[in-house]
């Protein structure tokens, strides 16, 4: 994260502002929904004067799961700030990636809906998205700006907790080895006396 974007607050207000038609249904190759999340990427790519999505990105655009393109769509509003927009050039390649290819494991956990109406999901994408893009928010060091992503990351502290949980059953299964030992030894000594 080295170079500086917006201010978070700005990011987050722009989320909080995403029109209803960004929350319809996206069209999926199994679902019939309202929108098509490759024409809205190909449109934003246009508006910044960047690359159009390629035959497999398109394709990439209308495959998946509805909730990986409902962010796909979020993160296109967000992305169509002025701010992206004017570096259009620059950043495009980039967001497309993005776009195609980083919302898969937050979809299992974020529902586009949240990032609009949640606050603390709406700095997830804002930081999960400058970070995709190697930015940081404006007047925010790279250290803060990864501490506070790493504070609301969802994927991560879903991770974590998987590790956790991980770790406490094996901590359950050495208790319980131990206490057969325990009880062995306890049976061995009251046996000779």
């Amino acid at each position: 994260m080295t170079t500086s974007a917006p201010e978070l607050a700005a990011l987050t207000r722009r989320l909080a502002e995403c029109p209803a038609e960004f929350l319809l249904p996206p069209r999926t190759e199994e679902e019939e929904g309202l929108v098509h999340v490759d024409a809205v990427v190909a449109d934003l790519m246009r508006v910044m004067n960047a690359r159009p999505p390629s035959e497999r990105q398109a394709a990439r655009l209308r495959e998946g799961t509805a909730d990986r393109l409902g962010l796909v769509l979020v993160g296109a509003w967000l992305l169509s700030d002025p701010w992206f927009v004017a570096r259009g050039v620059d950043l495009g390649a980039r967001i497309l990636n993005l776009l195609c290819n980083h919302f898969e494991d937050l979809s299992h956990l974020v529902k586009a809906r949240d990032c609009v109406a949640d606050p603390d999901r709406r700095e997830e994408l804002a930081r999960l998205c400058l970070k995709h893009l190697d930015l940081r928010p404006d007047g925010e060091s790279e250290r803060e700006a990864e501490d506070r992503l790493t504070s609301v990351d969802s994927v991560a502290q879903r991770k974590v907790a998987i590790e956790a949980a991980k770790a406490e059953r094996r901590a359950q299964v050495l208790r319980e080895k131990m206490a057969r030992k325990k009880a062995r030894e306890a049976a061995s000594v009251y046996g000779r006396e």
